[in-house]
């Protein structure tokens, strides 16, 4: 039975079926192609103030995992896909996608023709949408976005309040972390690395920030438009140089802004896996996700101390910077683990065991 539409600011109206939350979300939407990992995806912070479209078809088949979460809750507006799947078969599963939705006031539509919305999406570019009930008249979905405007606050919201820690044993340095929308995966990843991990508000001052001590800074990944950030820009100007410095993501986009180069928003981001990324030095190529709605400039980076270090094999746009005088290295894409001297942590790491050629 129908009983939910999905209303894109264009006026295309989509009829399907509820799932999630009783209630009507209003916000952009995007699109991710990613054929596993929903769950991540779904409580990545980076995708707060986002209604999802699936490029798989059925989502929902493996649950939710207590332990799979990339933060404490599911941070989407909305929800749509072809086929959501009521009956999870994993062994792992704790939760079932619906109820953990509705917990947390995340409505979903399914049924829905999503490679349609899909090519809408890749051809008109971003826009905003709503998931609304199905006796919702129409002109009044439209009247709700043509309202909304991507709120300036989405950072602050989503970032820790208080300075938490994450140890590991035998640690051999100490990363202060910047929470523009931190994702348990990267701290994973500095802990595996012998890191001890000072996770810090987004507004912290410089000197709560060097009271840690820390051998090194790292700027998150996140949501938000990066220009709405500026309490960071200001932490990275005053850092450079007096330790390495790793941003990630939206991490990337603040250290662009404090060099001076500048940004723009795509027309269609990039979410979603399988990406490929040209490394610029080694010429290899990584398969990467990405998660991304701003790029740089590139012609604005030639006037900068930053040099590129990747790009977008696809569309060709960024994806790698670094400053080698003040040991500054930033990445939009997630670094996946790997053994590599190439992988972005470990340089990170060994810039702050004193490695020149990181």
């Amino acid at each position: 039975m129908n009983n939910r539409k999905l209303v894109l600011e264009n006026g295309k109206v989509f009829e399907g079926e509820a799932f999630g939350a009783n209630t009507e979300k209003v916000a952009e939407i995007v699109y991710n192609t990613s054929v596993v990992g929903y769950q991540e995806t779904f409580s990545d912070p980076s995708n707060l103030e986002y209604i999802m479209v699936m490029g798989y078809p059925v989502i929902g088949s493996y649950g939710l995992t207590d332990e799979d979460y990339e933060s404490q809750n599911l941070t989407i507006s909305g929800l749509v896909v072809r086929e959501y799947s009521k009956y999870p078969s994993n062994f792992r599963y704790t939760h079932e996608l619906a109820e953990r939705m509705d917990e947390n006031n995340i409505p979903g539509i399914s049924g829905v023709d999503t490679r349609e919305i899909l090519r809408i999406i890749k051809e008109e570019g971003s826009m905003r949408a709503m998931i609304a009930n199905i006796d919702t008249p129409v002109d009044v979905c439209l009247k709700k976005i043509k309202e909304y405007s991507v709120p300036k606050d989405v950072v602050a919201r989503i970032s820790t309040k208080k300075v938490w820690y994450s140890r590991t044993l035998n640690y051999k340095y100490t990363v202060a972390c910047i929470d523009l929308g931190l994702k348990r995966s990267l701290i994973k990843m500095l802990k595996d690395l012998s890191c001890n991990v000072v996770v810090l508000p987004y507004n912290a001052t410089i000197d709560t920030i060097m009271k840690y001590k820390p051998n090194g800074l790292f700027i998150s990944d996140g949501p938000s438009n990066p220009y709405d950030v500026c309490d960071v820009i200001k932490t990275i100007n005053e850092l450079k140089g007096k330790m390495p410095i790793l941003g990630v993501g939206l991490g990337q986009e603040i250290i662009e802004l404090a060099y001076g180069a500048k940004l723009y928003k795509q027309k269609v981001g990039h979410n979603g896996s399988n990406i490929p990324v040209r490394n610029l030095k080694t010429k290899k190529i990584e398969i990467t996700s990405q998660n991304d709605q701003y790029a740089v400039d590139s012609k604005s980076l030639d006037n900068t101390e930053l040099t590129a270090t990747h790009e977008n094999v696809i569309d060709g746009i960024i994806t790698g910077v670094e400053d080698k005088k003040n040991k500054v290295i930033a990445v939009q894409y997630n670094p996946a683990p790997s053994d590599s001297e190439d992988y972005v942590f470990k340089r990170f790491v060994n810039l702050m065991g004193g490695k020149k050629n990181a």
